[in-house]
């Protein structure tokens, strides 16, 4: 159980800054930002990644994750029953400058997915039918581990059973904070 604890808190940062990027989607904040990483370039005709993948998300998600780590430092850190299940030093600067890597690398992880399903021809937002809709939707879910781990393993042991409960994790809180983003305006789909 010590380990769902130690991956939770660990995750903690970045689903602050995915709920961040809900907000802005929300309230059309940051809207300079809202522009197409693919600047609507297309790749054998079909666009490269499409128009949900914006330089926004980059930024935003990255500025949430590296609030979330910020506060783990400044706060959490501070409290000895919290500290035995940090995987790290969270001294100020090290957090800050892990949870901007972390948010970057996440969101950059994600644009092979797009890029994929561009190639199917899914559109932005959209589901898949049959098999793969249920690749796709679990790829979705858990798509910007990738890059997130391949970050994290700088600082942390990466282990399978870790990666493991990473997915399962986000798997869940990832599709509840869909939900909740649709429920509140936040997302064009629930899932």
């Amino acid at each position: 159980m010590r380990e769902f604890y130690v991956i939770a808190y660990l995750f903690f940062p970045l689903l602050v800054g995915l709920a961040l990027h809900g907000f802005c989607i929300k309230y059309d904040a940051l809207a300079f930002l809202c522009r197409p990483i693919d600047r609507g370039r297309k790749f054998r005709g079909k666009r490269i990644f499409g128009d949900n993948k914006t330089y926004r998300g980059v930024v935003v998600v990255s500025l949430g994750t590296v609030l979330g780590f910020g506060l783990q430092s400044l706060l959490l850190h501070r409290i000895a029953s919290v500290r035995s299940v940090e995987l790290f030093d969270y001294a100020f600067f090290k957090s800050v400058a892990l949870g901007g890597a972390v948010g970057v690398a996440a969101m950059l992880s994600e644009l092979p997915n797009s890029f994929i399903k561009r190639r199917f021809e899914i559109g932005p937002g959209r589901a898949a039918k049959g098999w793969k809709g249920v690749i796709f939707y679990v790829y979705d879910q858990v798509d910007f581990l990738l890059g997130s781990w391949l970050v994290l393993a700088i600082v942390v042991p990466v282990t399978a059973g870790r990666v493991l409960f990473s997915a399962g994790l986000l798997l869940v809180a990832h599709q509840l904070m869909s939900s909740v983003g649709y429920a509140l305006g936040m997302r064009r789909t629930a899932r």
